[in-house]
C-alpha cells in the first residue's frame, strides 16, 4: 500500500464501519439470545394461565439462548481484535492481504448449527 493510500481517513472510516457492522451482529445475537433463553419460561407460564399441566422442561431454550449470547460476546470480542491488527497493519505499512474470511464463515456457521437446533427443539414441543 502506498505511503498516501495509507493515510487516506476513508480506509480508516470503513474499517470502523465495519467494526460497528460487526458490533451490532453481537448485540442483536445476545438479545435474541436472551429471548431464546426466556421462551420456555414463556411456554409454561402459557400452560399456566390455561390450567394445563406444564410441558416437560426440555431445558434446550436455556442452552440455545446462552450459546448465542456467548456467540454475540464472542462476536464483539472477536470483532474488536480484528479491527485493532486491521489498524495496525495500515500503520505499519505491511498490510496486504491480511483480510481472513475464517471469523465470518465460524460465525456463519455456529449460527446455522444453532439454528438447527432451534428448529429440531421447536420440532418437539
Amino acid at each position: 500500500m502506498e505511503s498516501g493510500e495509507q493515510d487516506d481517513p476513508r480506509i480508516y472510516l470503513a474499517a470502523e464501519r465495519t467494526f460497528l457492522s460487526w458490533m451490532r451482529t453481537g448485540i442483536a445475537l445476545m438479545g435474541f439470545g436472551f429471548v431464546v433463553a426466556r421462551f420456555g419460561l414463556f411456554l409454561r407460564e402459557l400452560a399456566a394461565s390455561a390450567q394445563t399441566q406444564p410441558p416437560p422442561r426440555l431445558g434446550l431454550s436455556l442452552e440455545v439462548g446462552i450459546a448465542l449470547i456467548l456467540a454475540g460476546a464472542g462476536v464483539i470480542a472477536a470483532s474488536a481484535l480484528r479491527l485493532r491488527g486491521y489498524v495496525a497493519s495500515l500503520r505499519s505499512g505491511t498490510f496486504h492481504a491480511t483480510f481472513d474470511t475464517r471469523f465470518p464463515t465460524a460465525v456463519a456457521a455456529l449460527l446455522a448449527l444453532l439454528g438447527i437446533v432451534m428448529v429440531a427443539y421447536l420440532w418437539l414441543i
